[in-house]
């Protein structure tokens, strides 16, 4: 058979030399270890320009930018190394560690050397730890034992080991012991039984209660919301809302005491909630709407429960606002009435106390008996 000449190969071809599926040169191919120079053959389509072959190394590659001949970088340049680097989420160390990043701009979890160079602030920007080990926490008294803590509060700590589940419950009892006379060194105990055991509910209540004492809102209100996810319940709706107050947003607070179903929560909640609301209404300057906050129905003036002194005391002070001093005087006789008469009983949370009218009505006669007294004189 006749050998058939050399056509030109088209664009994409197998290159020429080389048939496809043979190990042997086709006829025509220079032989191993040759290289047919631009000379001995006319250019085809596909082949590369000579300028471009002028270019190229020793290696056969294009040369980078600040590459001598043969391809080593120029002193001082480090070629596109870093710049690939980068592009694939990392960054080579001079000593040729690897540093990993994540999406955010943050070290990955195995760059040791980057979480060192991280501040606390930067690991703990609100101050407060779940837990941690080693940490400065407040003397304890030696008489203060975990068995004084409330028993539905001690039954929280049961998910923590012996040792932890005490030394917590130690620090909340001396949180509520301290929470009156001394409200920081309490936010401290609580600090530190947050550290031991931040995910109970009751711990993070206690914090949160003891930071609203000390006036830091914001950090009651985070701590509420924490409290409020973990336990699912909204008993600790009203102090939201004036943690919210407190921060300067009365509308806000509104609107998160209207979130909740009032009729939902118990009663001493429903009569905190509405001094809450009342409180918001006067810093918005709704004096009218603060009173309708108040009448509710738990705000009799025959009976006294646990919850009727600081209603009664709410409803006064709005009635002297609006100017009505009266009313607002008979109101806090009521509150006097109602807190001494719980005072007086044992088991005042559970029991219902009758104050009387006639005993309110006799005491305001006394006293505008003795201020006509005084005046004569």
């Amino acid at each position: 058979m006749a050998d058939t000449p050399d056509r030109p190969r088209r664009p994409g071809g197998p290159p020429k030399g080389k048939r496809p599926g043979s190990a042997h040169p086709a006829k025509g191919a220079p032989a191993r270890g040759k290289s047919a120079s631009s000379g001995d053959r006319p250019q085809r389509a596909g082949d590369k320009p000579s300028w471009r072959k002028r270019e190229e190394g020793a290696s056969g590659r294009p040369k980078r930018d600040g590459q001598q001949r043969g391809g080593q970088p120029r002193e001082g340049h480090q070629g596109d190394f870093p710049k690939r680097d980068a592009q694939r989420g990392g960054d080579r160390k001079r000593d040729g560690e690897r540093r990993l990043w994540t999406r955010d701009g943050k070290p990955a979890r195995g760059d040791a050397s980057a979480r060192e160079r991280e501040t606390p602030e930067d690991r703990d920007p609100y101050g407060t730890k779940s837990v941690r080990s080693r940490h400065d926490a407040p003397v304890i008294p030696e008489d203060v034992v975990p068995n004084q803590l409330d028993r539905v509060a001690r039954a929280q700590l049961k998910t923590l080991s012996k040792e932890n589940a005490d030394e917590v419950a130690r620090h909340l009892v001396m949180a509520a012991r301290l929470i009156a006379e001394d409200p920081e060194l309490a936010h401290r105990h609580a600090v530190s039984a947050g550290r031991r055991a931040g995910r109970i509910a009751v711990v993070r209540e206690t914090l949160a209660i003891t930071a609203y004492a000390t006036g830091d809102y914001a950090l009651a209100l985070r701590e509420l919301r924490t409290y409020r996810r973990i336990s699912g319940r909204d008993d600790q709706l009203p102090m939201m809302v004036d943690s919210e107050r407190g921060l300067g947003r009365p509308e806000k607070a509104l609107e998160l005491g209207r979130s909740v179903p009032r009729a939902s929560l118990p009663v001493e909640v429903q009569v905190e909630l509405a001094i809450a609301m009342s409180g918001a209404r006067l810093d918005l300057g709704q004096v009218d709407a603060a009173l309708v906050e108040l009448q509710i129905p738990q705000l009799t003036p025959d009976t006294a429960f646990s919850w009727s002194p600081a209603l009664f005391d709410a409803y006064a002070t709005v009635l002297e606002d609006l100017g009505r001093a009266d009313e607002a005087q008979l109101w806090f006789t009521r509150s006097d009435l109602a807190t001494a008469a719980l005072s007086s009983s044992d088991d005042a949370d559970d029991l219902e106390i009758e104050v009387f009218e006639e005993e309110i009505e006799d005491e305001a006669e006394d006293e505008a008996e003795s201020d006509t007294e005084r005046l004569d004189d």
